[in-house]
């Protein structure tokens, strides 16, 4: 049923079951309460039939010097047909052989030629592809919703790269806060100071919206790929922001204003800072055209790197200035009330 509605949906492409076509084959059942009547043990049963039709370890003898292991089995033409297990007899508790045709009974049935289980429950394992045009989250998606459609008592549960891929998905927005929480602690250790880093975090935005729009014009997916790109990015758009406020705060120190001492470090920087963004772009950017084998992960990350490191650069280099302008001085006025309650 499952399989029949996955093939319907338009977003859904090659969902096919990964296993064995169902097989001919021949089942055994046993009347449990006439083998107990009889006083047959279950262990005795299975060791028959297993013993018989497969093989079962003795022991070992030795011979010529060598040491050969003893096999268990019925002979060659006693186990050719189906009807030969009626031929076999099982010991009872009282020591009697019980003819094997006296509580059980054989026919032959389809079904799958190996058991296939999931964390103990009995499974069948389905692979298949996103649309052309959709994600694998959505594909995920439409799955999920199409197993609640099933009768009662039909679960389902991911593994292999849906389930790394569902992991991760339900451990990003921890992630970014985790990385922005390392980037505002490392950047208030370079600047001794707890307010000015807010100007270094407020340039994040504006980088992050580059590698958004970058992987949207391209047609990208947000997938595990351009996650590491976006993670990459959060470290990069503070760069810009490090290199032009650490020169303010150097040129006030020797005793300029804040606004000349942010335009003129602006105007130092301007070339470094260039340098160094263009110079990690075209760095980038052959992932961002790669082709061939593995062009997909390359291209996811090198699309929102490189869209990033454009808008950081860029866009960035006009807010920089204004907003450390507008941080100082709010910094300045909070310090003047601060100081002016002191006895």
């Amino acid at each position: 049923m499952l399989l029949g509605l996955a093939s319907q949906d338009k977003r859904l492409t090659k969902v096919r079951p990964n296993g064995m076509e169902d097989v001919p084959q021949y089942r055994v059942d046993i009347d449990w309460e006439k083998a107990g009547a009889l006083g047959v043990p279950i262990a005795s049963i299975h060791n028959a039939i297993s013993s018989a039709f497969g093989s079962a370890y003795v022991n070992n003898f030795i011979q010529a010097g060598r040491v050969k292991r003893v096999f268990l089995q019925a002979d060659t033409p006693y186990r050719m047909l189906p009807k030969d297990i009626e031929r076999l007899y099982v010991r009872n508790s009282a020591g009697k052989m019980v003819p094997f045709s006296a509580f059980a009974s054989s026919r032959w049935s389809s079904g799958a030629a190996r058991l296939e289980r999931f964390n103990g429950f009995s499974s069948i394992n389905i692979q298949g592809e996103a649309a052309p045009g959709k994600s694998s989250g959505e594909a995920m998606a439409v799955m999920e919703e199409l197993v609640r459609k099933l009768p009662q008592g039909i679960g389902f549960e991911w593994q292999g790269l849906s389930y790394q891929e569902k992991m991760s998905s339900s451990q990003a927005p921890l992630l970014y806060a985790f990385s922005i929480l390392v980037i505002f602690l490392c950047v208030a250790a370079l600047y001794e100071s707890w307010p000015i880093p807010i100007a270094n975090m407020l340039m994040l935005p504006l980088g992050l919206f580059g590698a958004a729009a970058a992987t949207w014009i391209r047609g990208m997916h947000n997938d595990v790929y351009f996650q590491i790109g976006f993670l990459t990015t959060l470290g990069l758009t503070t760069k810009n922001a490090i290199l032009i406020i650490q020169f303010a705060r150097e040129r006030m120190a020797r005793g300029e204003g804040l606004m000349e001492a942010t335009l003129g470090a602006a105007r130092v920087r301007l070339r470094p800072v260039i340098m160094t963004s263009l110079a990690f772009f075209f760095g980038v950017l052959p992932l961002a055209i790669s082709s061939g084998a593995g062009a997909g992960a390359m291209n996811a990350i090198g699309t929102a790197v490189t869209g990033g490191m454009l808008s950081a650069t860029f866009i960035d280099l006009f807010y920089i200035p204004l907003i450390f302008v507008v941080i100082s001085r709010l910094f300045k006025v909070e310090k003047g009330r601060a100081e002016g309650q002191q006895p």
